[in-house]
């Protein structure tokens, strides 16, 4: 007997962020969680795929504990991170769809013992995508990106990144696109439980804007923007 697939697991902090995936699942039913508010969790069918939507909670350590469950539960065949980030590079938008490659701790440091930027102690200098996720995630970004995406290394930390902390932010690290408080959280969870990770997510505000850029999206904007393309990866998936 052949057994089914195992389930997508889709991570998004907010419960705006992720309603519009709530509304792209079919058959969709609500499953127990052993964590506490604001955790949900909802399976259904995305693009034809078993997929589940976990809202985690802001932050880091909502993140790990919703990842740390999702996975260990469902056992799914890869972890996608989904919703809204803040815009870190000079050439990033709002309403851009990151697609994340890498990943590092925004606030994390331990320079004055030898370990790079953003680097823990004891672990790696970046946590790393799983590469064929990337593609399908940078293809699907192509097909549905109205507003652009770019591809490369994103940073989380438990601290919302706001113009005076951006700019020290961007010397630090000079390749990072985004900021948010998740997804590096998620990375790794994903990597310590040997599960493929790629994060798609969309601006929804410059952490300190040029003079005469748009500065801010509304969420449920840059939510929709980031479930579109979650729904194409997924559908790619399927191919």
């Amino acid at each position: 007997m052949t057994s089914a697939p195992a389930p997508l697991l889709v991570l998004a902090a907010m419960p705006e962020e992720s309603a519009p995936l709530h509304a792209r699942l079919v058959a969709a039913e609500e499953l127990t969680t052993p964590l506490a508010a604001p955790v949900t969790a909802r399976r259904g069918l995305l693009s034809g795929q078993d997929t589940i939507v976990v809202t985690t909670g802001i932050g880091v350590a909502a993140a790990a504990a919703a990842a740390t469950w999702g996975i260990l539960a469902h056992r799914p065949r890869a972890v996608v991170s989904a919703g809204s980030c803040g815009g870190l590079a000079a050439d990033v938008e709002v309403g851009t769809l990151i697609v994340g490659e890498e990943f590092t701790w925004s606030i994390a440091d331990a320079t004055a013992f030898g370990y790079a930027p953003g680097q823990v102690p004891g672990g790696p200098e970046r946590h790393r995508a799983d590469p064929a996720l990337v593609d399908a995630a940078e293809s699907a970004a192509r097909a549905v990106a109205a507003r652009g995406w770019r591809r490369g290394l994103m940073l989380a930390g438990d601290a919302f990144v706001t113009a005076p902390l951006a700019e020290p932010m961007r010397v630090r690290f000079p390749a990072a696109l985004s900021a948010d408080m998740e997804t590096t959280a998620s990375a790794r969870t994903a990597e310590a439980l040997g599960v493929p990770f790629v994060a798609l997510r969309a601006v929804s505000d410059l952490c300190g804007p040029a003079a005469g850029q748009q500065f801010r999206l509304e969420i449920d904007v840059v939510a929709e923007i980031s479930a579109t393309a979650v729904e194409a990866l997924v559908a790619g998936l399927s191919d």
